[in-house]
């Protein structure tokens, strides 16, 4: 599946600013990057994260992450082992203080099926319009809601993406090139 992608390694680690990835051939770092599971850490607030020292420790102090689920994943099995997990590590400092988790968004984790008319519709378009197949891939950018969407209407639904990877989804200087 990922062997046919276009994929140049060496002008990732330069586009993202790293001079070593975890995977060094490219079927192993795009099926790590698209289609197993992650854990992405957004935020920690309540931390003293100005430049310099700080004694003081924090009242509170909030972690925000999140979990790119797969197939075959529950999302309310998900909390409960990071959960537990979570509270066993925090048990074994003998803290006073307390752990709570919290799980705001708990979505069941969509697949297309590539096959379906829609996709080969899309395909044969970007085909005709690009004169190029486009990258069937898994990426974990798609709305939540998606599977429900889908559930709920019982029909198929397609994600196209129309913009590069270098485009710089949700960050403050997002953009969309023109062809």
């Amino acid at each position: 599946m990922y062997q046919d992608i276009q994929f140049d390694i060496d002008n990732y680690k330069n586009k993202i600013g790293v001079s070593q990835l975890m995977y060094n051939n490219k079927v192993d770092l795009l099926a790590h990057m698209w289609r197993y599971p992650t854990v992405s850490i957004h935020g920690i607030e309540g931390a003293f994260s100005d430049p310099g020292t700080k004694t003081v420790i924090p009242a509170k102090v909030t972690a925000k992450f999140s979990i790119r689920q797969v197939p075959n994943m529950d999302p309310a099995m998900v909390k409960k082992q990071v959960t537990d997990y979570l509270h066993s590590v925090f048990a074994k400092r003998k803290s006073p203080n307390t752990l709570k988790v919290t799980m705001v968004i708990g979505a069941k984790p969509w697949l297309a099926d590539t096959q379906h008319p829609l996709y080969e519709a899309g395909k044969a378009a970007v085909k005709r319009v690009f004169d190029m197949d486009p990258d069937l891939i898994r990426e974990g950018g798609t709305i939540p809601i998606a599977r429900t969407f889908q559930d709920v209407m019982e029909k198929s639904i397609i994600m196209m993406p129309i913009g590069g990877f270098d485009d710089g989804l949700h960050s403050q200087n997002e953009k969309m090139s023109r062809f």
